[in-house]
């Protein structure tokens, strides 16, 4: 039976062990990339509950993030008053 020699045995190793190091490499930044999307829905579950406290305490107002002023809604030309939904311009 043939057989390979020394040499050609261990470039095919070796290029067996990199691709299997490589795929395990990707498994493991899958799995940080699954945790990471776990997070940051988390993430965005507690913002809204910020959001809605916040809207529910002040209202529909626009906050400046860098300084905490609010900032009341303009009124709206349409319908005379404080408003997001139509179209008319303020």
């Amino acid at each position: 039976m043939a057989k390979l020699k020394k040499e050609e045995l261990k470039s095919l190793k070796q290029a067996i062990e990199k691709v299997t190091n490589m795929q395990a490499e990707i498994g493991g930044i899958e799995i940080q990339k699954h945790q990471l999307l776990h997070a940051i829905s988390n993430a965005n579950m507690e913002l809204q509950a910020v959001q809605k406290k916040l809207e529910d305490k002040y209202g529909k107002v626009s906050v400046d993030i860098t300084t905490g002023k609010i900032k009341e809604p303009e009124l709206c030309d349409g319908c005379e008053e404080k408003c997001d939904d139509c179209d008319e311009p303020s």
